[in-house]
């Protein structure tokens, strides 16, 4: 297997919006590209991942393989590269090691790495089509800013979706706090940042750390995707221009006396 990257900035932006939430993983490449699926360590969220081949600028995978990875470890290597580094990872079949190779535009100058695979036992997730009630897109800076404004007040925040709105309110110790976002509130010359397709009304309470957590990835994608349903796991999504896309389930508060 070998696939490179244009830039190494986009592959570290990856690390960067899942590492806080998973230490070790399975990266599952074939013909199809790269994707893992893993749980947080609460078993709380479930990570999903999958970058297409043909987003990368080469890519080669005659045979599926699985690679059992250390993220802080792989993190730590990729630290090594500049932004702007063309970025290749290689893994020979029956070999125990990753190999990576930056070669920096800046200077001539090229660097190679090599991390040990890991042997991961783990089972396999299937992730269920699931039906949802509201479709919500919005800018994701605005989502990184309105969840980390919340997590100043309370642990968890209540979504609500209505058919022009949705709405995410905490209820914490020493204060309360709520913020609307309205479809109908146009701004002159302004384009359509709120989208929402709606076809029944959702309430939902989640666990405002993961989705500060989740906001990580905010620099791969200038938009998100909320997918609600009642008593369903949250979904978020950050498309990745040109390459796949990340994806986090986030499972409802069961004790709803956090989030009223």
């Amino acid at each position: 297997m070998e696939a490179t990257l244009a830039e190494a900035a986009t592959f570290k932006k990856v690390l960067n919006s899942i590492k806080d939430l998973i230490t070790e993983t399975n990266f599952d490449c074939s013909a199809s590209g790269i994707a893992l699926q893993s749980m947080d360590s609460s078993h709380v969220c479930l990570v999903s991942l999958l970058l297409r081949p043909d987003g990368f600028e080469s890519f080669q995978c005659h045979r599926p393989m699985t690679l059992g990875i250390n993220l802080a470890s792989m993190t730590k290597i990729m630290g090594c590269s500049g932004n702007d580094d063309k970025f290749s990872i290689i893994c020979k079949e029956g070999t125990d090691v990753l190999k990576f190779r930056f070669e920096s535009v800046a200077v001539s100058k090229i660097s190679n790495f090599e991390l040990k695979l890991m042997d991961i036992q783990g089972e396999a997730l299937g992730v269920p089509d699931q039906d949802f009630g509201a479709k919500v897109t919005m800018p994701s800076g605005e989502f990184q800013r309105l969840c980390r404004d919340l997590s100043v007040l309370g642990d968890s925040t209540k979504i609500t979706v209505a058919k022009h709105k949705i709405s995410f309110s905490v209820a914490g110790e020493t204060g309360n706090a709520e913020i609307v976002l309205d479809t109908t509130k146009k701004v002159a010359d302004m384009p359509d940042q709120l989208k929402i397709e709606f076809k029944y009304g959702c309430t939902s309470g989640f666990a405002l750390r993961y989705l500060v957590y989740f906001t990580k990835a905010t620099a791969l994608s200038e938009d998100v995707v909320l997918y609600l349903t009642d008593d369903q796991p949250l979904i978020v999504q950050y498309d990745i221009k040109n390459l796949g896309y990340i994806r986090y389930y986030l499972a409802p508060k069961v004790d709803e006396d956090t989030i009223h």
